[in-house]
Protein backbone atom coordinates (compact mmCIF):
# COMPACT_ATOMS: atom_id res chain seq x y z
CA UNK A 1 0.00 0.00 0.00
CA UNK A 2 0.91 3.71 -0.24
CA UNK A 3 0.29 6.70 2.10
CA UNK A 4 -2.29 9.53 0.04
CA UNK A 5 -1.20 11.63 3.17
CA UNK A 6 1.06 11.91 5.35
CA UNK A 7 0.32 14.73 8.33
CA UNK A 8 2.16 15.00 11.79
CA UNK A 9 -0.47 16.25 14.23
CA UNK A 10 0.54 16.47 17.77
CA UNK A 11 3.03 14.12 18.65
CA UNK A 12 2.37 11.57 16.16
CA UNK A 13 2.04 10.96 12.28
CA UNK A 14 -0.82 10.24 10.73
CA UNK A 15 -0.88 8.46 7.82
CA UNK A 16 -4.04 7.64 5.34
CA UNK A 17 -3.53 4.83 3.25
CA UNK A 18 -4.47 4.28 -0.46
CA UNK A 19 -6.79 1.27 0.59
CA UNK A 20 -8.98 4.36 3.02
CA UNK A 21 -7.52 3.34 6.68
CA UNK A 22 -5.79 5.73 9.14
CA UNK A 23 -2.97 4.69 11.47
CA UNK A 24 -0.89 7.01 13.86
CA UNK A 25 2.24 6.27 14.89
CA UNK A 26 4.10 8.67 17.94
CA UNK A 27 7.49 10.10 17.34
CA UNK A 28 9.24 8.22 19.62
CA UNK A 29 7.71 4.28 18.10
CA UNK A 30 8.85 6.36 14.36
CA UNK A 31 12.29 7.20 15.79
CA UNK A 32 13.17 4.31 18.06
CA UNK A 33 12.27 2.01 14.94
CA UNK A 34 14.96 3.40 12.48
CA UNK A 35 16.09 1.05 10.04
CA UNK A 36 19.46 3.09 9.44
CA UNK A 37 23.00 1.16 9.90
CA UNK A 38 23.66 3.36 12.58
CA UNK A 39 20.69 2.27 14.79
CA UNK A 40 20.12 -1.01 13.60
CA UNK A 41 23.41 -2.41 12.69
CA UNK A 42 24.41 -3.60 9.08
CA UNK A 43 24.61 -7.31 8.19
CA UNK A 44 27.55 -9.25 6.02
CA UNK A 45 27.20 -11.61 3.76
CA UNK A 46 27.66 -14.58 6.32
CA UNK A 47 24.78 -12.92 8.65
CA UNK A 48 27.17 -11.04 11.25
CA UNK A 49 25.29 -8.09 12.61
CA UNK A 50 27.91 -4.95 12.88
CA UNK A 51 26.44 -2.14 15.10
CA UNK A 52 27.89 0.70 16.92
CA UNK A 53 27.28 1.42 20.06
CA UNK A 54 23.97 2.98 20.85
CA UNK A 55 23.74 6.88 21.33
CA UNK A 56 21.35 8.16 23.71
CA UNK A 57 18.47 9.67 23.20
CA UNK A 58 18.12 13.36 24.20
CA UNK A 59 15.20 15.32 24.88
CA UNK A 60 14.50 16.33 21.02
CA UNK A 61 15.20 13.12 19.99
CA UNK A 62 11.43 12.52 19.40
CA UNK A 63 10.54 16.03 18.07
CA UNK A 64 10.06 15.42 13.38
CA UNK A 65 11.56 18.89 11.89
CA UNK A 66 10.64 17.52 8.13
CA UNK A 67 9.60 14.56 6.27
CA UNK A 68 11.16 13.85 2.92
CA UNK A 69 9.77 11.73 0.61
CA UNK A 70 12.15 8.89 -1.50
CA UNK A 71 11.37 8.20 -4.76
CA UNK A 72 7.71 6.52 -4.11
CA UNK A 73 8.56 3.92 -2.07
CA UNK A 74 9.35 5.84 1.16
CA UNK A 75 10.11 8.61 3.52
CA UNK A 76 12.83 9.80 5.43
CA UNK A 77 12.10 11.64 8.63
CA UNK A 78 14.50 14.49 9.82
CA UNK A 79 15.16 14.65 13.94
CA UNK A 80 15.44 17.97 15.65
CA UNK A 81 18.71 16.46 17.22
CA UNK A 82 20.15 15.94 13.86
CA UNK A 83 19.75 12.85 13.08
CA UNK A 84 17.86 11.98 9.45
CA UNK A 85 19.42 8.99 7.71
CA UNK A 86 16.74 6.56 8.30
CA UNK A 87 14.57 5.71 5.27
CA UNK A 88 11.29 4.64 6.27
CA UNK A 89 9.79 2.31 3.12
CA UNK A 90 5.84 2.20 2.96
CA UNK A 91 5.95 -1.46 3.86
CA UNK A 92 8.23 -0.92 7.29
CA UNK A 93 6.31 2.30 8.14
CA UNK A 94 2.84 0.11 7.92
CA UNK A 95 4.77 -2.85 9.79
CA UNK A 96 5.67 -0.06 12.82
CA UNK A 97 2.18 1.23 12.84
CA UNK A 98 0.59 -2.21 13.19
CA UNK A 99 2.82 -2.90 16.26
CA UNK A 100 2.01 0.16 18.47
Amino acid sequence: MRPLDLQPIGNELAVKWDDGTEQFITFENLRRACPCAGCKGEMDILGNLYKSPQKPYVANSFELVKLTGVGGYAIQPVWADGHNTGIYSFDYLQRIAATK
